[in-house]
């Protein structure tokens, strides 16, 4: 059982690591004025990733909450940033988003049942993806392409490191490893695509 719970806690460690390390270029890059982060995408993902922490935990998720918890005083930091260095390119179609978003929030603190609102805190989660997608998708070079690689095997890391899966565990987890690995991929696509149809 010992072997079990080092190689767990090893894994979360690593997960922790490969978070920050990723985000390292991240935050030079806002500074540089290259990456430029969606402020309702950030403000989000505050509302949610500490209610997603605390079924982590209710739910034995055990090491797992190590990365969760340092990427949540990494994204208020991001957050923070994005009232300066944010994109401007806001549009009506985020803001329905975020509306949306902060109207499930407001359900989804007066539910009594954890995996009701894991569930929730899941697709709050995924919605706040959209804004930064859409920009993304205009604007390629607006995100930081490692950043978001190194966000989808830190990720997949969390997932190893479980000590006891199941939804409460799982959910949250599993649609951040998607969420990040389509960004990586769209970021990816839409460059080497509007690279080719501009000549470069």
């Amino acid at each position: 059982m010992p072997e079990a719970f080092d190689w767990k806690l090893a894994i979360g460690l690593i997960a922790s690591f490969v978070y920050v390390v990723g985000l390292f270029p991240y935050i030079r890059d806002i500074f540089a004025h290259k990456t430029k982060p969606h402020i309702y995408t950030w403000l989000i993902w505050i509302l949610t990733q500490g209610t997603a922490i605390g079924g982590l935990i209710i739910g034995g998720g055990g090491f797992a909450s190590i990365a969760l918890v340092i990427s949540l005083l990494v994204v208020g930091f991001i957050f923070l940033l994005s009232f300066k260095y944010g994109t401007r390119n806001i549009t009506r179609s985020d803001t329905i988003t975020l509306i949306g978003a902060l109207i499930a929030i407001g359900v989804w603190w007066q539910l009594d049942n954890p995996l009701l609102a894991i569930l929730m805190v899941s697709a709050i989660d995924a919605l706040g993806y959209i804004p930064t997608f859409r920009k993304t998708y205009v604007d390629p070079w607006s995100e930081t392409k490692i950043s978001w690689l190194l966000a989808g095997i830190g990720s997949f890391l969390i997932i190893l490191s479980i000590e006891e899966y199941n939804f409460l565990t799982a959910t949250y987890v599993a649609t951040l490893f998607a969420a990040n690995t389509s960004l990586y991929v769209l970021i990816v696509v839409r460059r080497k695509f509007l690279s080719n149809t501009s000549g470069e």
